[in-house]
């Protein structure tokens, strides 16, 4: 791909690009002429991929490469580069952006989609509610979901603040995303706590960078069928009142927030229904 930069469009830098959300916010973003980087990771030790009860499509869907997302929206008309990274190491948190820069030119969207998801808990017992397998909180468990959903979208966020304001920016959007746990999030504790932390991150990004013309904000989007959805956990949501929706929906809602038109939208966890 031609590393010739084009300064007339916008610039994204997607985590978690190669599926469910990620990969159809990319898809969003990118159809409206925005050029994408996927970041993405595939490995067993993130998202329970090693737990018997989820779907065989979920493994599917969390292991598949980006560069077929890439290769989706290329054949669009779109501009994408797929980057496999892992989050946790710091370190590589700059090179995402030079990256980016190399191709396509300096990141004003930054979308902190990625999930190191385990299911943990403080009470020893083998499944939850949904037959799903659980293990108990240990410094593995915090460690892993506070690296890649708290630490990664902090720096991630200093790094794109820092370079914005370096340059003069005047405008940029950060979207985080949620599912919950102000409150507590039980069966998923060490998630909750990395989802609440990442949130806060957010909120706080979105009153220190208004003024370089930065909006930021948090999705808790409803249970999005991202390949784990079966027959039971879709009963169970309906039971409580709950949809299933698609992560193109969720993509729809992401895409407007980047846009001029969400302007003055900031600071805000803007839960779906």
């Amino acid at each position: 791909m031609s590393s010739v930069r084009e300064s007339n469009a916008r610039v994204a830098l997607v985590t978690g690009a190669n599926h469910a959300i990620g990969a159809a916010t990319s898809k969003q973003l990118a159809a409206k002429g925005v050029a994408v980087l996927c970041t993405y990771l595939r490995t067993e030790r993130l998202g329970g991929l090693r737990d018997p009860a989820l779907p065989a499509a979920y493994r599917a869907t969390r292991m598949a490469r980006a560069e077929i997302v890439v290769e989706s929206i290329r054949a669009a008309g779109g501009r994408a580069l797929a980057l496999e990274a892992d989050l946790s190491d710091a370190a590589l948190i700059p090179h995402l952006f030079d990256t980016a820069e190399e191709h396509f030119g300096p990141v004003q969207i930054l979308v902190n989609n990625a999930s190191g998801w385990v299911a943990d808990t403080f009470v020893p017992q083998a499944t939850d509610r949904l037959g799903r397998t659980l293990v108990g909180v240990t410094s593995g468990t915090i460690d892993q979901l506070l690296a890649v959903d708290a630490r990664a979208p902090a720096l991630l966020i200093a790094e794109f603040a820092r370079r914005h304001i370096a340059r003069g920016g005047e405008w940029g959007r950060i979207i985080g995303l949620t599912s919950g746990g102000d409150s507590g999030f039980p069966e998923e504790v060490s998630y909750g706590a990395a989802k609440a932390a990442q949130t806060s991150l957010t909120l706080s990004a979105a009153s220190e960078l208004a003024r370089y013309g930065i909006t930021a904000n948090v999705v808790h989007p409803p249970i999005t069928d991202t390949g784990w959805v079966n027959q039971s956990t879709a009963a169970d949501a309906l039971a409580h009142g709950r949809r299933v929706v698609t992560p193109k929906a969720v993509a729809e809602v992401m895409a407007y927030l980047v846009s001029d038109a969400a302007g003055l939208i900031t600071g805000t966890v803007i839960r779906l229904r």
